[in-house]
């Protein structure tokens, strides 16, 4: 018999039996981001690992197809930056990350979009590779290959250090040692063997065999060589590797106790694969064996020193890294979408589509590279003036002032670069939009939040507006202007409004809940708006169901959080994620119901459980209604199980809610079908 786990037994004896508690509903997490965009660095083209394609051995054989885009998830810009760097790329990413934190929110997934060469040749190009000092492999040098592509690589910097451990035999032959049973050893492992006179030689352990001692009880282990010495060894060491790795620009990685072989259960190339953020090993040794240059393990390089923040740093040496390049001209809006994904597929997708396995977490999605109306201004050089003190006077130079040194703005994005002032432009920036809004309308599990290009006239605008109508998409203007402590430009930046929004959104939910509308709130960090707006523009902009950044004495405050959906019933966002949320909530937590008996009892337990979950909400004021009959209502009777319904294996349940804005009911409808699957779907009301 099987005994819930609160009960503890002992002596025998009759014991309470606990219940399992009922069974109930609760809320689901609806504050979570997704960003694609241009960023200098960070994951791309990441080798697939799945159940065709195992991690059992290194992630970069040449034939192993990869993920050209990945979702990561970041709880903090900090860590944003550790992984796709800071502000000095061309694109509106960081800054979209950055405001989305600086808002209030906690957490988001980022996916950097590279541009699809559609040939894997062209796609392995700008990455960055090198030699690492001090080693070779049996197959040529040892080298690595920067984690993703980007000038950054060229800054790399990696060395191979090596350290021996007195490994104390038994006996010792020409083809191998006998060792004691309990000797922390493996199969692949490298030993430094000395000879009498001082010579040494270096061999792997083929094999590991255990044999039953014939005198004695007990097993001894015998390390078998990969091929015979000529002498006996006098004595026997382990070489391991330690490889430390530097960015040059703050990131630092040490990796000990690397095996130096494909047996080994630390092989290098493997550790690197699954362990390392900035480097993978080179296709061309994976399956060889990694050797000291110097048997008598003389470092090559400088010694590495502590660094100041407790890490071990790599000593000065001359680049080693090349190869690397910025290759953002080259992206186009068309890499922002996986145009060989359909609705209901199962593996990887590129672009925004590498969200969809994140479709129960993410509530919002916002692409703010998705388009480049005007080039940033670029980053400026950190010049060291040439110190003229000194005893004697020097010949008279010229200074050239600040403003000439002024950098010109980044052209970097030229495949992205559309005017919205251009009517052609324009147009295809609402087409790209539209796909954006399609995805999410086709997913309908979050919000696409969109920015209303910058520029525009009000008649302009409004045209603009026109095609969208989707409960599942919110647009913003004007764009915000920023200035960041820690960014090297020195001018206002102009940002997305669509990335403030999202951290409000994010913010609002944790203090007041889903059903608070994320409006009437002041932008954290925002120096100014783009374009004013007047108020009799706002009034109009405002019954179109775009949402207005307003200059207030106090700051610049969000005026509004509505959609663009034109049904009355949805023109509230709070409302598209409310319903959202519940649907997610029944869809996640009312899987138990697919393995039931389609019974009265299993009618009656839905029931119960969605009565209560509604209660709660009615509770919180997500509905409007004096009494919860007003607010909502269950049905799952025999009205909608009819014995037809029931004899073909299927259960439905009919909810409606009166969200506290508007007053209509909204229905939604539970279904299990015969197959086993819970299916929730939106009725009309």
């Amino acid at each position: 018999m099987a005994y819930p786990s609160s009960v503890k037994l002992g002596a025998p004896g009759v014991y309470p039996y606990q219940p399992a508690p009922p069974r109930a509903l609760t809320g689901v997490r609806m504050d979570v981001c997704a960003f694609a965009g241009v960023a200098p660095r960070g994951p791309a083209r990441v080798p697939v690992v799945d159940e065709k394609w195992l991690d059992a051995r290194p992630c970069v054989e040449p034939e192993r197809p990869r993920s050209r885009t990945v979702a990561v998830a970041v709880e903090s810009f900090d860590e944003y930056r550790r992984l796709y760097g800071g502000f000095e790329g061309p694109g509106l990413l960081p800054y979209a990350v950055a405001s989305f934190f600086e808002q209030g929110g906690r957490r988001a997934y980022v996916a950097r979009v590279v541009h699809d060469y559609l040939d894997p040749a062209d796609d392995a190009k700008g990455v960055a590779a090198g030699d690492v000092p001090g080693a070779h492999t049996t197959a040529g040098p040892l080298r690595l290959r920067a984690r993703d592509e980007g000038a950054w690589g060229n800054r790399l910097r990696a060395r191979m250090e090596f350290s021996a451990r007195r490994l104390y035999f038994e006996r010792a032959g020409v083809t191998g040692l006998t060792l004691p049973s309990d000797t922390e050893l493996q199969a692949g492992a490298l030993l430094r063997l000395t000879f009498e006179g001082g010579t040494r030689a270096l061999r792997f352990v083929a094999m590991l065999v255990e044999r039953r001692r014939e005198k004695t009880a007990g097993t001894t282990l015998e390390a078998v060589f990969d091929q015979p010495t000529a002498f006996m060894p006098d004595t026997a060491e382990v070489i391991e590797g330690t490889l430390l790795v530097d960015d040059g620009d703050g990131r630092f990685e040490r990796h000990e106790r690397l095996g130096l072989s494909a047996q080994h259960t630390r092989w290098a190339a493997t550790v690197l694969c699954f362990e390392s953020t900035l480097l993978y090993p080179e296709a061309t040794w994976i399956d060889a064996a990694i050797l000291p240059d110097d048997i008598n393990l003389v470092p090559a390089a400088p010694p590495v020193g502590p660094h100041a923040g407790g890490e071990a740093e790599v000593g000065e040496q001359p680049a080693q890294f090349s190869g690397g390049e910025d290759r953002y001209k080259e992206i186009v809006p068309e890499d922002f979408f996986d145009s060989s994904w359909t609705f209901g597929d199962d593996g990887p997708a590129d672009g925004v589509q590498a969200f969809v396995p994140l479709a129960d977490e993410v509530s919002l999605l916002i692409a703010p590279d998705l388009y480049s109306p005007s080039p940033l201004v670029a980053v400026e050089k950190i010049l060291d003036p040439v110190s003229l003190v000194g005893p004697t006077f020097e010949r008279c130079v010229d200074l050239k002032l600040g403003r000439e040194e002024q950098a010109a703005p980044f052209d970097e994005l030229e495949g992205l670069r559309l005017d919205p002032r251009l009517p052609d432009d324009l147009r295809r920036i609402a087409e790209l939009q539209s796909q954006l809004v399609e995805f999410a309308d086709l997913m309908q599990s979050f919000v696409v939040l969109l920015d209303v290009p910058p520029g525009l006239s009000q008649q302009q605008m409004l045209g603009w507006r026109a095609p969208f109508n989707s409960s599942y998409a919110a647009a913003y203007l004007p764009w915000l202007s920023v200035s960041r402590r820690d960014d090297r430009r020195d001018a206002l930046v102009r940002v997305p409004p669509s990335a403030v929004a999202a951290g409000v959104v994010a913010q609002q939910e944790r203090d007041f809940g889903v059903p608070h509308g994320p409006a009437n709130v002041l932008a954290a960090e925002i120096v100014d708006v783009y374009d004013a707006v007047s108020p009799a523009r706002h009034d109009e902009l405002h019954q179109q169901g775009l949402n207005v950044y307003l200059r207030e004495r106090d700051g610049v405050r969000l005026s509004a959080a509505r959609t663009l959906s034109r049904d009355p019933s949805y023109r509230q966002l709070s409302v598209r994620r409310l319903m959202t949320m519940i649907r997610r909530t029944l869809e996640q937590q009312m899987r138990w119901a697919v393995f039931e008996p389609n019974n009265e009892s299993l009618r009656a337990e839905v029931v119960r459980q969605l009565d209560s979950y509604l209660r709660q909400l009615y509770r919180a004021g997500a509905f409007r209604g004096a009494t919860e009959s007003e607010a909502f209502f269950v049905r799952c009777d025999e009205t909608l199980n009819t014995p037809y319904v029931v004899d073909s294996g299927q259960m439905i349940a009919e909810i409606g809610v009166a969200p506290a804005e508007p007053l209509e009911f909204i229905l939604l409808e539970l279904a299990r079908d015969g197959d086993g699957t819970l299916l929730m779907r939106e009725k009309e009301g």
